[in-house]
């Protein structure tokens, strides 16, 4: 006798559906801890020519304004400064041997090798450049305001606090030295700027950097950087004569006064 068959129901074909693709999934998901940033990270590009924060600066407020306006910069396409071909009459803090500060740091330099430790209530971000530390605090302290910033007061490379926000890294920067240029372009910030950085690893080995400054004394808007990416650099390419690190190379890419000034003012660094 011939038996009939019954269909299979739409809710069982589909768990037997996911049951099989399941494995694969797991195959394809990310083979890295996005909350890991350990390793030494390179910039792409920049150095040797006119290098903004962003591609479209806010309107300046008076008090912004009167400060930009004294920016004499080596290039700019800016027609309200007055740029000079010779860095020696520019007023660069950096031709001066002064450390470029955060955020320039960041992004206006031929080689942005940095190195990010992870350690007890901190995250350490190592950079080359001038052998420059930036911590970023995890403990849950708050960020310096008030009082207390004027008390700490202003360095060159700020007072950071940082969060993980879903796999995003977010730090967030005050107290950072007003003279210090924002960028090559003569761009200026305050002492009351605040900087937010957003760290996400999209790749095994790439970063997402994006920053964004609120300013209100000297910007009517944030100012909002353009995107830059970091790619972890292979050990082979940080190992210099045998020695292996961000401090290994042949410089420390630091201006000191007594043997580097005139390269410094050269582009040299």
């Amino acid at each position: 006798m011939h038996r009939r068959s019954h269909p299979v129901p739409i809710r069982g074909l589909l768990f037997a559906v996911t049951a099989c693709l399941a494995p694969l999934a797991l195959a394809q998901q990310v083979d890295f801890d996005p909350r890991d940033l350990s390793g030494i990270w390179a910039g792409d590009g920049g150095g040797g020519g006119a290098i903004p924060f962003g591609p479209e600066a806010p309107p300046l407020t008076p008090a912004g304004e009167a400060q930009y306006l004294q920016s004499i910069p080596t290039r700019t396409d800016d027609p309200r400064l007055t740029p000079t071909d010779d860095p020696a009459l520019s007023n660069d803090p950096t031709f001066a041997c002064n450390p470029r500060g955060f955020p320039r740091t960041m992004f206006d330099t031929r080689v942005r090798l940095f190195e990010f430790v992870h350690t007890e209530g901190r995250i350490l971000q190592l950079q080359q450049r001038e052998r420059t530390l930036r911590e970023f605090w995890m403990d849950g302290r708050e960020l310096p305001s008030g009082e207390n910033i004027e008390n700490i007061g202003p360095a060159w490379y700020g007072h950071s606090v940082a969060e993980w926000q879903g796999d995003t890294l977010v730090v967030n920067t005050v107290g950072m030295e007003d003279r210090a240029w924002l960028d090559s372009t003569g761009h200026v910030k305050s002492l009351g700027a605040r900087i937010e950085e957003r760290y996400r690893r999209i790749e095994t080995d790439l970063i997402e950097h994006q920053m964004v400054l609120y300013d209100p004394a000297f910007y009517a808007a944030p100012y909002v950087a353009e995107t830059r990416y970091f790619r972890r650099e292979p050990r082979e390419r940080i190992t210099y004569f045998g020695w292996y690190g961000l401090f290994s190379g042949v410089t420390d890419l630091m201006c000191a006064p007594m043997n580097a000034i005139e390269r410094y003012r050269e582009g040299a660094y």
